[in-house]
């Protein structure tokens, strides 16, 4: 995604892994793949990947800048996490904090790190090990979770420590959330919590209890961080398809559809946390069914 411009705001993205990854079916198991098929030829090649049938996908953050803050939305996997429950996330290695760098960005600028949800591909650069500790990250950033998800994780882990599979946090809650309060650096916010006069938080809930999409008003123009409110182009299409990862499947699908429906033709960037380059897009009406187009 070049970077992009919304007034006196920038947003650029911060890749930590973007491929072919899962199949189809495993990821989003309502999907019609014969259907997925004959949606090819907008799905390729940014989102299809033609030789394996694969989707093309992206785990990424972004990083804002305005007049008055450095935001991120989303930190990823991280390093060193113990992820047994995922093999390619277990003790991740990647560039991730040296390429924020190299945007000129140190993590004693961030201001924000603001969290669409508690998964464990959305938190992981919340912390980083240090003399064997997990640390937050960005020592000088206030750290944005909605109340209901924090608190859904924090019964989740009481209940089952060690609980993974479809949604869980596979440790994420214990070694890149906790450490962050324990710091006193998270601030439990609710729906419509605004910030910098640019940002304020909606009530997106299904994938996860406290799912929120973050929407984006600058210079005329309007955006939308919308987390795993959709995982895939696809769902924009076929809004009543589930990823295997919702907390939620019926609201799942009751918020995808209002969602896109409520986004058809409008002027507003959507910025998704799984979509691959080049990421950005608008959703527009496609006969009986709405298409994102990058």
């Amino acid at each position: 995604m070049m970077p992009l411009r919304f007034g006196d705001v920038t947003v650029e993205r911060l890749v930590e892994a973007e491929g072919p990854g899962f199949f189809p079916g495993f990821l989003i198991p309502d999907c019609d793949e014969e259907v997925l098929t004959a949606e090819r030829d907008w799905l390729r090649p940014h989102f299809h990947h033609g030789e394996t049938g694969r989707l093309i996908m992206s785990v990424h953050s972004y990083v804002v800048r305005t007049p008055k803050h450095t935001i991120l939305v989303d930190t990823c996997v991280g390093n060193d996490k113990d992820r047994p429950s995922t093999k390619p996330w277990h003790h991740l290695q990647t560039p991730w904090l040296e390429n924020l760098r190299a945007m000129g960005v140190a993590p004693e600028d961030v201001d924000y790190v603001m969290c669409t949800h508690l998964h464990v591909d959305h938190v992981g650069w919340n912390t980083r090990l240090v003399d064997g500790r997990w640390v937050p990250t960005f020592p000088n950033a206030r750290y944005l979770f909605h109340k209901d998800e924090y608190a859904h994780w924090e019964a989740a882990e009481a209940a089952s420590p060690d609980a993974g599979g479809s949604g869980g946090s596979d440790g994420c809650f214990t070694d890149s959330v906790l450490p962050v309060m324990a710091a006193g650096q998270a601030v439990l916010v609710d729906n419509g919590h605004s910030l910098d006069d640019t940002f304020w938080l909606d009530d997106t809930r299904g994938h996860s209890p406290g799912h929120v999409a973050i929407r984006m008003a600058a210079g005329g123009h309007e955006a939308v961080f919308s987390g795993d409110l959709m995982h895939h182009p696809i769902q924009a299409m076929y809004p009543e398809w589930n990823s295997r990862f919702c907390h939620d499947p019926e609201m799942s699908r009751a918020t995808r559809r209002r969602f896109v429906d409520g986004h058809a033709e409008r002027d507003v960037t959507v910025l998704a946390a799984h979509f691959a380059a080049p990421t950005a897009g608008r959703i527009v009406a496609n006969g009986d069914r709405c298409r994102f187009q990058v």
